[in-house]
């Protein structure tokens, strides 16, 4: 569907055409749980994860405020 195929919404000024977009998001995005995420998705995020998470590489709040003192 495109905006011109709805004459109505074609013939809003922007501001209005803004908050009916809006008004939409707010429809669509209340039932988020009926959004399939594709499964390439969910890889690429799994992925991610895997890469760039590691316990082993967090600072101890003794290390993070001794790092902060530093730049002072």
């Amino acid at each position: 569907m495109r905006v011109n195929d709805v004459p109505e919404i074609a013939q809003m000024s922007t501001p209005e055409k803004i908050l009916f977009v809006e008004d939409l998001w707010e429809s669509v995005s209340s039932k988020e749980s009926e959004i399939p995420v594709p499964k390439s998705h969910k890889d690429e995020l799994d992925a991610r994860l895997a890469k760039d998470y590691s316990p082993g590489e967090l600072l101890s709040i003794e290390e993070l405020q001794n790092r902060i003192g530093k730049r002072k």
